[in-house]
């Protein structure tokens, strides 16, 4: 599936092609962290398609739990994550959901480092619903 998606601002503006059915939650700690919420929603991008159209973003490096180096990207004007990377690695992009145009078609099909979870996430549908604010 082809997907384009921009940072908040649109500053930055990307294209590329993914797989629907590899979206998914990761619950790492890390991704708590640098989301500021209990999960990331997360889809790669296939190999050698993402492509960066405008913009260029700000890097943080981050050592995983694996003491793999992964490179974070986010816009350097309004903070919001694009994707993550290996450090020295070219090609995968995990791409995060909520920047990617075409979000409304990607449910996510698996959870990863779900012993990090919170154990509220489960309970999210039992929440009271308000539809505005």
């Amino acid at each position: 599936m082809k997907i384009d998606g921009r940072c908040h601002c649109g500053y930055l503006t990307y294209e590329a092609e993914i797989d629907p059915a590899e979206t998914g939650l990761c619950h790492c700690s890390d991704c708590q962290t640098l989301t500021g919420s209990a999960f990331s929603v997360v889809v790669p991008a296939l190999p050698n398609t993402f492509r960066l159209l405008s913009g260029e973003p700000s890097l943080y490096f981050k050592i995983a739990e694996s003491g793999n180096r992964r490179r974070q990207a986010f816009c350097p004007r309004c903070g919001t994550r694009l994707y993550s990377a290996p450090a020295e690695a070219k090609g995968y992009f995990g791409l995060r959901v909520g920047t990617i145009t075409q979000r409304e078609q990607l449910t996510p099909t698996a959870q990863f480092w779900r012993r990090s979870a919170r154990d509220w996430v489960d309970h999210i549908g039992e929440l009271t619903v308000f539809d505005k604010e």
